[in-house]
């Protein structure tokens, strides 16, 4: 089920322990004031309870899939009406990945293998403004008709900070969020420069070169899906399920 911030705080004793702990994380995370987080929108949106919070199973089984799947369509119902800097939270339980001492290079495995598996579940089709080659500068991850820039953060994560978090966290931000904040507004370019600042003082290390504006000509939004510790991104995008589909239908 889909939760509030009030829904979590005033019924705790619903939650697994887990899953209260990995909600205590977060709510530390976005109050931390003295290096602040940098994303300014998620924080804002967590404090004016614009998020939507959610739990999945162990996120190598089926069921796992299942239920983000369930979660997504769900939220896409509602997000609208949740405010401006709306996103989805999801927390997986990793207490098994946690015991085998998971890589960074396994937790993005089992991150695009999550979106692959729930693209599978989509009872929708793919939206035809949103193109279906993860190549094109415009390409963003899609479920039940809406388009969604996924994020990811490992307990992996040992030097890029706002990519670490003690259980894997997924986030999906829908894409209308970014209407107002783009390099077409001022004051997309305005939160541009200070989240970019924070980010830098928050993780102690340069920005990753994959980050950039959604259909900025050399833009992949995949590669900024999950970020490793180093510059590094990988050869060609894993979401290979539409790609190929498409690439058989060209002439």
């Amino acid at each position: 089920m889909l939760y509030t911030k009030e829904d979590i705080e005033n019924h705790t004793n619903n939650l697994e322990l887990w899953q209260h702990e990995a909600y205590e994380q977060f709510s530390d995370m976005m109050n931390q004031r003295e290096t602040p987080y940098p994303c300014v929108p998620g924080i804002q949106g967590f404090m004016k309870n614009m998020l939507r919070f959610g739990f999945v199973d162990d996120p190598r089984t089926n069921d796992s899939t299942n239920q983000l799947a369930r979660l997504l369509k769900d939220y896409g119902e509602i997000s609208r009406d949740t405010g401006n800097y709306a996103s989805l939270v999801i927390f997986c339980d990793t207490r098994a990945l946690l015991e085998e001492q998971t890589t960074i290079d396994g937790y993005e495995d089992l991150f695009w293998n999550t979106l692959n598996e729930t693209h599978k579940k989509d009872p929708a089709p793919w939206p035809e403004d949103i193109p279906k080659d993860p190549e094109d500068p415009s390409w963003e991850f899609c479920f039940n008709g809406e388009a969604y820039f996924a994020f990811c953060a490992t307990p992996a994560h040992e030097i890029r900070n706002s990519r670490f978090f003690p259980f894997l966290l997924l986030a999906f931000q829908p894409r209308w969020v970014f209407d107002e904040i783009n390099d077409s507004t001022p004051f997309g370019r305005k939160i541009k420069k200070v989240i970019r600042k924070r980010l830098v003082e928050y993780d102690g290390i340069p920005t990753h070169p994959a980050l950039k504006w959604y259909g900025q000509k050399d833009n992949h939004e995949w590669k900024q899906y999950f970020l490793k510790d180093d510059e590094s991104t990988l050869p060609k995008c894993p979401f290979t399920s539409l790609k190929n589909k498409w690439k058989s239908l060209r002439p």
